[in-house]
This record gives structure tokens, C-alpha cells and sequence, in this order.
């Protein structure tokens, strides 16, 4: 059962059949009126969200899609990400054109996306699968994310104890990683918790905000969580972590480097806190992870995804590395030096 207003994390959808695809359908266009889109924009969101659908049963397996609302600036979109493990593609551009199949269909559903979508991004792997990232915005969209991620909760749960944030503070690029204790409700409203503090902190490198958040969430049953700081003008990353949530600087040409987390419980104990910097050259990738991913991806693995996107690279390590039997969450952030 769907609750009649979407949450800003979304709603994910198992998508394995067609009488699941019209529901989703029928959910996007409530999203789609829940946050004032046009009714021309409506209607575009439910070609789209169909035509996804429609790939998801016909060519993939293990299809899914999350669907969330999208907030910019004081603005509100649609975002869908469908993520699959299906044949792939060898040249998604090509299978986005008009008439183009690959399975002697009429290969109208990619471009049909294109053409209505305000923005959309896709990376697909032969023998691998597809993810597909769409914004539905009225008017033209803002400006790429330099950061995205996503949080799936472990099988059977509707709510998810993971969770990530983005935020900009006087002048500081920051991004939170969070994983409530446990399952359920109670891991989520400590999560919950520590992103509304965090996009309330007053502005402060990553070791103050954590202590910011350590006191915020002390009424809830206690996460671990991570802040960190890209800063294209001096070149390095800062960075401040309690418990387990994996982080790793991703450069080309070097191995990447494990970013250093303190042990400890953010709401409970006495925990040390304390900030590190690294070297973030232009270029770099910045994936911070919960433990419902395992730490064995390698994005060298995917030829091309460290340029693309960060919630295209979020969304296929998720799919490739995510453990189904726990809530998982996975983060990207690249900034470019000029930015």
C-alpha cells in the first residue's frame, strides 16, 4: 500500500510484470500532482514512467525503479531511476534513437523518454544491465547534480535505516552518509533525524557537523554517519566519520583510498570526533557507502561510469554490490576545480 503523499526518499517498486507498471504509473502521476507539475508535464511523467516500465517487463530481469520527488532550488521535479541485471546494451545512444531494437519490437521506448523527459542519463553494460536515470521538471531543469545517491531498504521492509544528503553552507559542498541502527521504522527516524540536522547545521567543516549531529540525534536509538567536504579550490577532500559507513577516493591512474572512520555510535557514548584531509585532484570521485554494500566494486570495472553522472555511478554499485538481506545506501560526488 502506497501512501497518498510520495516521501522526498521515495518509493521503490519491484517492476516484473505489466499490472505493476500501470500502478506505478498511476503513482507517478499522483507525485506529478502532489508537487504542482503542469498538467501537460503530468502527462509527460506518465509517458515516460510507462515507457520504463514497459522495458523493465519486457527485456530486464530484476527490474526495479525508484521513483522520488526532486528538489532544486526552491523548485520541485519527478526523478526516476530504473536499475536492471537484463542483457544490456553495447550502445545505449544508438538503442535511444527512434526505431532502433533490439528485440524486434518497434524501439520507440527509449526515445519516446528521451523526448519527454526534461533530462535523462543512462549507463548499460552487455551481460550486466541497465540503469536509466529521468527528471520530469516544468521549464527547463537545473543545473547537474555534483552529487547523488540513493538508500534501498532490506527485502520486506517498506522504510529504509539508510540515508545520504546534500547541502551546500556558506559556500561548502557537503554530503552526509547515515545508517540508523538496525531495521525498520526506528533505524529510519534515527536516520531521518540526522538529515534534518544536517541540513539545518550551521556551517562548519565535517568534524563540527558530526558533533552538530552526535548531539541532534541522542532522543533516537543512534547511526553511523559521515560528512564530507570536497573542496575544488585547494584540491582535497575533508572528512569526518563515526562507525561503519565506507568511504573512498577514486582517482584515475591510483588505487582508491579508504577514508578513516572513527569507531563509535553518533546520539550515544562519548565518541571521539575528528577531521581528516585528503588530496581530491580534479578529476576524483568521491563513493561513500553504508555496510548494506559490499566494498569489493571497482569502478574500473565499468568502463566509462567514472565520467558519467554521480547517481548513475550510485545507482549501478548499488545494483552490483547492494545486500538484499540489509538496508543499503551509496553516494557519489565529483566537483570539478573551476566549480
Amino acid at each position: 500500500m502506497i501512501a497518498d503523499v510520495v516521501p522526498d526518499h521515495g518509493v521503490w517498486f519491484r517492476v516484473d510484470n505489466g499490472a505493476t507498471a500501470g500502478g506505478v504509473r498511476r503513482v507517478a502521476e499522483r507525485l506529478g500532482r502532489q508537487l504542482e507539475l503542469s498538467a501537460p508535464r503530468v502527462a509527460d511523467l506518465a509517458i515516460v514512467t510507462a515507457e520504463i516500465t514497459s522495458n523493465l517487463v519486457k527485456h530486464a530481469r530484476e527490474g526495479a525503479l525508484l521513483l522520488r520527488p526532486a528538489r532544486r532550488d526552491g523548485r520541485a521535479g519527478v526523478e526516476l531511476v530504473a536499475i536492471d541485471s537484463g542483457p544490456g546494451m553495447a550502445d545505449l545512444t544508438l538503442s535511444s534513437a527512434d526505431g532502433h531494437s533490439t528485440s524486434g519490437t518497434l524501439g520507440i521506448g527509449l526515445g519516446a523518454i528521451t523526448r519527454q523527459a526534461s533530462r535523462f542519463d543512462g549507463f548499460s553494460t552487455p551481460g550486466r544491465g541497465t540503469v536509466l536515470t529521468v527528471q520530469v521538471w516544468d521549464g527547463p531543469p537545473p543545473a547537474p547534480d555534483w552529487a547523488g545517491g540513493l538508500a534501498r531498504p532490506i527485502t520486506g521492509e517498506q522504510d529504509s535505516g539508510d540515508g545520504y544528503a546534500v547541502r551546500m553552507a556558506d559556500g561548502r559542498r557537503q554530503v552526509l552518509v547515515c545508517d540508523g541502527l538496525g531495521h525498520g521504522p526506528l533505524a529510519a527516524a534515527a536516520t531521518g533525524a540526522a538529515v534534518a540536522a544536517f541540513r539545518s547545521a550551521p556551517a562548519g567543516p565535517p568534524d563540527v557537523v558530526v558533533r552538530h549531529l552526535h548531539a541532534a540525534i541522542s532522543h533516537t536509538r543512534g547511526a553511523a554517519l559521515a560528512v564530507a567536504e570536497p573542496d575544488p579550490a585547494t584540491g582535497q577532500l575533508h572528512f569526518a566519520g563515526l562507525g561503519n559507513i565506507a568511504a573512498m577516493i577514486v582517482a584515475t591512474g591510483e588505487r582508491r583510498r579508504g577514508l578513516v572512520s572513527l569507531p563509535g555510535i553518533a546520539g550515544h557514548q562519548r565518541p571521539a570526533i575528528r577531521g581528516y584531509d585528503y588530496p581530491f585532484p580534479p578529476g576524483a570521485t568521491l563513493v561513500m557507502h553504508s555496510d548494506g554494500v559490499v566494498d569489493r566494486w571497482d569502478l574500473d570495472d565499468y568502463p566509462g561510469l567514472a565520467v558519467r553522472p554521480p547517481l548513475l555511478a550510485a545507482a549501478t554499485l548499488l545494483r552490483d554490490a547492494g545486500i538484499r538481506r540489509d538496508d543499503a545506501c551509496v553516494l557519489v560526488a565529483r566537483v570539478a576545480r573551476h566549480e
